[in-house]
Order: structure tokens, then C-alpha cells, then sequence
């Protein structure tokens, strides 16, 4: 199904509350399901499913709500 929501920018010097879960991170650059290589875009539909646009690998990472 097509993406809906809003968009939004979000400064790159942004800083969060550290009370999250790291769903991908701490493994260094690359091409493995827990490594990005170039991250360029990040999006949450309705369901809370996360989807990151991994640019150099050419794909789109998606993080199921709750997975």
C-alpha cells in the first residue's frame, strides 16, 4: 500500500531522551542486517513500523512495531 502520514525535518544536531531501544546501531558501517551504509531517510507509517532508506546498499531497512 502507498506511504501516507506527514512529513517532517528534523535538524541533523537533534537531541533525544535516552530511554529507547537501538534497534540497529554500535556495529559500524556496513552491509549487514544490524549495520547501515549510508542512512538517508527514515519514516513510521500508521502501525508504528519503522522504515529506513539505506542508500549505499541500495534498500529499505523495516522494523515491525513490537519485532
Amino acid at each position: 500500500h502507498p506511504l501516507r502520514g506527514s512529513s517532517i525535518d528534523i535538524h541533523p544536531n537533534a537531541r533525544w531522551q535516552q530511554n529507547g531501544i537501538t534497534v540497529a546501531g554500535g556495529n559500524g558501517p556496513g552491509s549487514g542486517i544490524n549495520q547501515f551504509l549510508n542512512s538517508n531517510g527514515l519514516y513510521v507509517d500508521d502501525d508504528q513500523t519503522v522504515y529506513v532508506a539505506d542508500t549505499t546498499n541500495h534498500r529499505i531497512m523495516e522494523w515491525k512495531w513490537g519485532a
